[in-house]
């Protein structure tokens, strides 16, 4: 729907228009009722009780009109314009609440807001807090609030709130958060000590100095008053009622935020919509209040050709630009009425990785304990990067917009370490995989099939996101050249909810296919690293509340990158924090938890009536959200 440059005065001009036509309506019935009403008492041969009949039907017949006329108005109420705009997600909700989101993590751009908030450039700026100090021993943090701010229910955010949020939610051992792996700080991994110094204002103690601490204060605030009770209370397994707290069935005015945007409806598998939020704490310049659109439709397509067929017809006014089709939304740029933006190379990277996980459920191990094995070789895991052509599928997949990586480390980075300075890297040599597999005690039979040192025939599955179209492409190619190196892949697309959960809950996989995060900022995704950390994927520990894995090990490679990461956040000499970072990179190129293959262009493709955009391969294309405008199209 177009935004009306007049929209501010639909409702005055429909109530006027509504007092009219009731007047009216008003009018008609009465100059009519008196006509026919008076005729029949004209009338002494009709019968009083005929007499009542007929007022009894004069009266339901102006009840009728007069619901007509209402019923009318209200079609005309819900037809008035609002400015809105409409774009894509890929998956569904599991939850809205923020701290346990993992998959539906978009919900928490337009709901929600921490202390402090990181700009296109990357540079952070104040958010919720207007200001903050530091001790000279870089242990001391007191931020200061935003005078007047409120939840979407209108209640006061204060700093009441700020602790709550992270004594009681992120510190707590029983809530697997994301974001305490952000905050335990040192060897002890000590949480900071967080107190209220008044309604406005927030002392953060931390154990020791910790490079990163402003950065991660861009974690969510949630209402202690929406929460406070579900994080005492235990359900009938002892754990907090908050983990069941705001599932997807919770009514969406019951939801809490204090960003741009309240959840105004949510239709499972169809689409969630987003309102503005009338107590946002934002204005421009001239006193208006933000954001200024006033909703976001947030269709719900897991498939990308879906995406694809609904943008250029029309129904969309985003979409992520996959390679596939750049050369199409190219040549309809112009009489499509959109813009693609290129904010180059993305945050993030295509990559395998194999689930190394020793350990066992209930006495099942998670992965075959053959299997295991083989994935547990660096010899293995070697021989598998070297033998992907990776250029191939930057040339075949990603018509060469984009380019190889080599670390988990964005190219964008100051703590990046290029290729140049000895890191490792693992061009496409088939003659040198076979060499590393035949030294690992590998073998090959008369029909070129690898086999273990105990005669077991080399095959796995590989398991990827089926509605990632660039991801399946990937899955095929990779599938034929580790064919030539005599493995078989069983390649196995599932769909998202699946994936993500046996990534993150059931561990059962071997290998995943999958798009990863690449962070300027390592301490971002130092939680992938910490062996100990939730998202640890490659060697998974066991979550709270979930049956516990016994018999898992830690590699001591794996424990040296976790405790690496550890060293260089108390690091306040950043010559010495790159080297650190460089040391990371290096262990992480000699023993691949993760294959890093292709790091893409990052663009999106944005109708022009939507004026305000800065996309940024940093931090997306709404991080302004509240900036942004309608205009009606040329």
């Amino acid at each position: 729907m177009r935004h009306n440059p007049h929209a501010d005065k639909i409702p005055a001009l429909l109530e006027d228009a509504n007092s009219l036509l009731f007047q009216a309506a008003e009018t008609a019935i009465a100059e009519w009722w008196q006509m026919s009403y008076l005729k029949v008492l004209k009338n002494h041969k009709i019968s009083t009780l005929i007499r009542h009949r007929w007022l009894v039907i004069l009266l339901v017949f102006v009840s009728a009109i007069a619901i007509i006329i209402s019923n009318q108005i209200n079609l005309i109420n819900q037809a008035a314009p609002v400015s809105q705009i409409i774009l894509p997600v890929p998956t569904e909700p599991t939850t809205f609440n923020p701290a346990l989101i993992i998959e539906s993590a978009y919900t928490l751009l337009f709901n929600y807001e921490g202390l402090v908030k990181e700009n296109g450039q990357g540079e952070i700026e104040p958010c919720l807090a207007q200001s903050w100090q530091t001790s000279p021993d870089k242990k001391q943090f007191i931020f200061t609030l935003r005078k007047g701010l409120k939840w979407s229910d209108g209640k006061p955010l204060t700093a009441e709130d700020v602790v709550f949020t992270y004594n009681e939610i992120y510190a707590n051992p029983a809530i697997p958060t994301y974001a305490k792996d952000l905050f335990l700080i040192g060897k002890n991994r000590t949480f900071p000590k967080v107190r209220k110094l008044d309604d406005l204002r927030v002392e953060f103690t931390l154990p020791e100095a910790f490079a990163p601490f402003i950065r991660a204060t861009r974690l969510e605030i949630l209402p202690a008053h929406i929460f406070r009770e579900s994080v005492k209370q235990k359900d009938k397994e002892g754990r907090p009622k908050f983990l069941s707290t705001w599932g997807t069935d919770t009514p969406p005015e019951k939801i809490i935020v204090n960003g741009p945007y309240t959840i105004e409806s949510y239709a499972p598998s169809q689409r969630i919509i987003f309102r503005k939020n009338p107590y946002y704490w934002r204005k421009d310049a001239q006193g208006n209040s933000q954001p200024y659109i006033e909703r976001i439709i947030a269709q719900i397509i897991p498939n990308q050709d879906t995406t694809l067929m609904q943008f250029r017809s029309g129904g969309l006014d985003y979409i992520n630009v996959n390679t596939n089709y750049f050369s199409l939304l190219k040549h309809e740029e112009g009489k499509g009425k959109f813009t693609i933006y290129n904010g180059g190379l993305s945050i993030g990277s295509s990559a395998i990785t194999f689930n190394l996980n020793k350990g066992s459920r209930n006495g099942k191990p998670l992965v075959d304990p053959i299997k295991s094995q083989w994935f547990n070789q660096t010899e293995f895991r070697q021989a598998i990067a070297y033998s992907i052509n990776r250029q191939q599928i930057l040339n075949n997949i990603y018509r060469g917009l984009g380019q190889l990586q080599n670390s988990p480390i964005a190219i964008q980075s100051k703590y990046h370490l290029p290729i140049e300075s000895g890191l490792k890297v693992y061009e496409y040599n088939l003659q040198k995989a076979k060499e590393l597999l035949l030294k690992a005690g590998f073998k090959y039979n008369n029909q070129g099939q690898l086999l273990d040192d105990k005669g077991n025939i080399v095959r796995f599955i590989l398991t990827t996101n089926a509605s990632n179209n660039i991801l399946q492409s990937m899955g095929v190619i990779i599938k034929e050249n580790l064919r030539d190196l005599g493995i078989t892949i069983d390649f196995n697309p599932v769909a998202t909810n699946i994936f993500i959960n046996k990534l993150t809950q059931t561990f059962d996989w071997e290998c995943q296919l999958l798009d990863v995060a690449v962070g300027q900022e390592p301490n971002d995704w130092a939680n992938v690293w910490f062996p100990d950390a939730g998202w640890h994927f490659f060697n998974s520990p066991s979550p709270p509340g979930q049956t516990p894995i016994t018999g898992r090990e830690i590699a001591a490679w794996e424990q040296k990158i976790g405790d690496l990461y550890m060293q260089a956040t108390s690091e306040a000499d950043e010559t010495k924090r790159k080297a650190i970072y460089a040391e990371t990179q290096h262990l992480t190129q000699e023993y691949l938890p993760f294959i890093y293959l292709v790091n893409p262009l990052s663009m999106v493709a944005v109708r022009n009536r939507i004026q305000g955009i800065e996309h940024s391969a940093l931090i997306g294309t709404f991080w302004n959200f509240y900036d942004l405008k309608l205009i009606e199209p040329n």
